[in-house]
C-alpha cells in the first residue's frame, strides 16, 4: 500500500499542441514536479500487477461559497461539499496516471480500478493519492 499528498491546486491534463512539425505537451512541467514530489514514496521498481488507485482532489472554496460581512468567515446554506465545475474529474486522473507512469507503475494500464472525488477543503488544496494491488470485486454475472 502507497499513500501520499501533493500541496497545491490538483492539475488536469492539458491537451498536446501542434507546433511547426512538432508536438508539444503543455502539462509537461507540471507532471514533471508532481512526479518529484510523489517520487519520495515511489516503489523501488515500478509496478506491474493489477492496481486500485484512489485519487481525492481538494480545491479551495471560492469567496461567493462565504457570508459578507459578520459572516464572512461562514459557508453560506445552500453551498455543498462537492467540487461540480471545471476541471473533469477525468482530466485530472489522467493527469496524475501520465505523472505517476514509469514511476509508480510500469504502465497505466495496470490501473484496473479507480475511485476519484473533486471536493472543497477549508484548508491548502491537494491532491491526495492511495495505491495498493487490486481484488477483485464480487461477482455480479452467473457465468
Amino acid at each position: 500500500m502507497i499513500d501520499f499528498e501533493v500541496l497545491g491546486d490538483p492539475k488536469a491534463l492539458k491537451r498536446h499542441r501542434m507546433g511547426r512539425g512538432f508536438n508539444y505537451d503543455p502539462s509537461a512541467g507540471d507532471k514533471a514536479t508532481f512526479a518529484q514530489i510523489a517520487q519520495v514514496k515511489a516503489p523501488t521498481v515500478p509496478l506491474n500487477v493489477a492496481l486500485f488507485v484512489q485519487i481525492t482532489f481538494y480545491f479551495a472554496r471560492p469567496k461567493h461559497h462565504y457570508g459578507t460581512g459578520k459572516n464572512s468567515n461562514k459557508l453560506k446554506p445552500n453551498v455543498g461539499n462537492y467540487h461540480t465545475s471545471k476541471p473533469d474529474i477525468d482530466n485530472l486522473e489522467k493527469f496524475v496516471f501520465d505523472a505517476l507512469t514509469g514511476i509508480f507503475w510500469k504502465d497505466d494500464s495496470y490501473i484496473s480500478h479507480v475511485m476519484s472525488a473533486k471536493v472543497y477543503t477549508e484548508g491548502t488544496p491537494k491532491t491526495v493519492v492511495y495505491i495498493k494491488e487490486a481484488e477483485l470485486p464480487p461477482r455480479h454475472d452467473k457465468t
